[in-house]
């Protein structure tokens, strides 16, 4: 591939990843509704529908965040790429948010006890002068969620620039 192919690749990626970055972050913390938050880790179906329901509004948000930049900034960008590179974010996204596998791959990579930052399940919580646990501006849970997106949010621009 010449140089100038490679710049190419390289400013289209760029400009997928921001888009799918802001896309993700409005469909994680305003697409979502407060009943898919707090159901989706459930065990059984009310949690698959609830975390299906959260990935399938995340997923139409990326969508409609990317399609105007890749019109606006004539992104080449393939139907194939696009739909491989959504899909497994999609696939990605609806195994961490089932939060029972994320808290396992934690505890694999000896992260159990950052995972548990920021809840009374910590060793150092925080608490209030009275003991009780105090407020807190995130857990570690949190964290670990958004990396992991974050990650794959790299390889799912990587797949729609390049594919």
């Amino acid at each position: 591939m010449s140089s100038s192919g490679v710049l190419v690749h390289a400013s289209v990626f760029a400009a997928v990843f921001v888009a799918l970055y802001v896309a993700h972050s409005v469909g994680d913390h305003w697409v979502q509704t407060s009943r898919q938050s707090a159901d989706k880790s459930k065990p059984g179906w009310i949690g698959r529908l609830a975390d299906t329901r959260h990935v399938a509004g995340l997923t139409v948000t990326k969508l409609v965040v990317l399609l105007p930049v890749a019109l606006l900034l004539d992104l080449r960008l393939s139907l194939a790429g696009v739909v491989a590179g959504l899909g497994m974010d999609a696939v990605t996204h609806w195994w961490a948010d089932r939060r029972s596998t994320l808290a396992r791959l934690a505890k694999a990579c000896g992260k159990d006890e950052f995972y548990s930052l920021g809840t009374p399940a910590h060793p150092a919580h925080p608490v209030t002068a009275e003991g009780e646990s105090a407020a807190h501006l995130g857990t570690g849970a949190y964290a670990l969620d958004q990396a992991f997106h974050h990650l794959w949010l790299l390889v799912a621009a990587l797949i729609i620039a390049t594919v």
